[in-house]
């Protein structure tokens, strides 16, 4: 059994649940604590971040980061979850629309938005998750939550008659649903829309390059460890020994901090996060 605490950077393939993927890096880690930053539809590839050990205390922050993804959106076909994956519940033809008027349309994405997410979301309503209840027929009316996205490339537009697929990158805050945007494009646009494929590109500071595949980590079963982790992810101060013996404790500390901080002993060993309130610098989390 592996005992060591890190981060392991996984390139989920499609069709398979964050669920198997968390289940097959246990047998390769040889360990059974193991959780991850935020699911991945099984349609959907790319970055993974898993936690190991004591670093899975830290997934819960690195969910607030922002995220990156490369997207297909299809206008002019809509379905019941969003994606390829759902049944189609209407067509709508799309000979009219010109590339100019769908990145109009689209770049009112863009900003400080109220989304409403997708019903077959994780989100819990009334102690049941909304996939659930649709699942079980079930009418599900989720309310609009704000998210922000910082930008939305447009790569490439094909147009068509019976339908129009776009190829777009987006960065945008955790907890926004690339589903909704091409939902909520498609009905802008008045013709439908949902997401044929979804690559997510990054997860805070950790992105495709730094991820490996399951072959590659069953073969090289290596992960960023805990301290390493911390300093890539947070803004890091290194403490004197009195300072890292009250933060063994958790107790407060007349520290100036700009925000949530890893905090780490004169040998380099990550303590705990700690985040600026009512004046004094405050424990998030101790790791120690």
């Amino acid at each position: 059994m592996t005992t060591q605490a890190g981060i392991v950077v996984v390139d989920k393939p499609a069709g398979m649940t964050s669920h198997a993927v968390v289940a097959k890096t246990r047998k390769i880690l040889g360990t059974r604590k193991i959780g991850h930053a935020g699911t991945l539809d099984p349609m959907a590839t790319g970055v993974l971040v898993l936690g190991v050990n004591r670093a899975t205390r830290l997934l819960g922050h690195l969910m607030l980061t922002d995220k990156g993804y490369d997207a297909t959106m299809r206008l002019g076909v809509s379905t019941t979850t969003d994606d390829a994956e759902g049944e189609v519940t209407a067509t709508a033809p799309t000979a009219g629309l010109d590339e100019a008027t769908v990145r109009a349309a689209l770049a009112q994405f863009v900003g400080d938005i109220e989304q409403v997410p997708t019903q077959v979301s994780a989100i819990k309503v009334d102690g049941k998750r909304a996939y659930e209840r649709v699942r079980n027929g079930e009418e599900v009316e989720l309310k609009a939550r704000p998210v922000t996205i910082h930008e939305i490339v447009v790569h490439d537009v094909r147009l068509g008659d019976e339908h129009l697929d776009l190829d777009v990158s987006m960065r945008c805050t955790s907890g926004t649903y690339v589903r909704a945007v091409a939902r909520d494009l498609g009905r802008v646009l008045g013709v439908g829309g949902h997401l044929t494929a979804l690559r997510r590109t990054a997860v805070g500071s950790f992105d495709l390059a730094s991820a490996s595949t399951l072959e590659e980590l069953a073969e090289h079963p290596a992960l960023l460890p805990i301290a390493e982790a911390a300093r890539e992810t947070f803004t890091s101060v290194d403490l004197d020994e009195a300072q890292a013996a009250d933060v063994r404790v958790g107790r407060a500390m007349d520290l100036e901090l700009d925000g949530l901080t890893a905090v780490f002993d004169p040998a380099g060993e990550f303590l705990a996060l700690y985040e600026p309130r009512d004046g004094q610098a405050r424990a998030t989390a101790v790791f120690v």
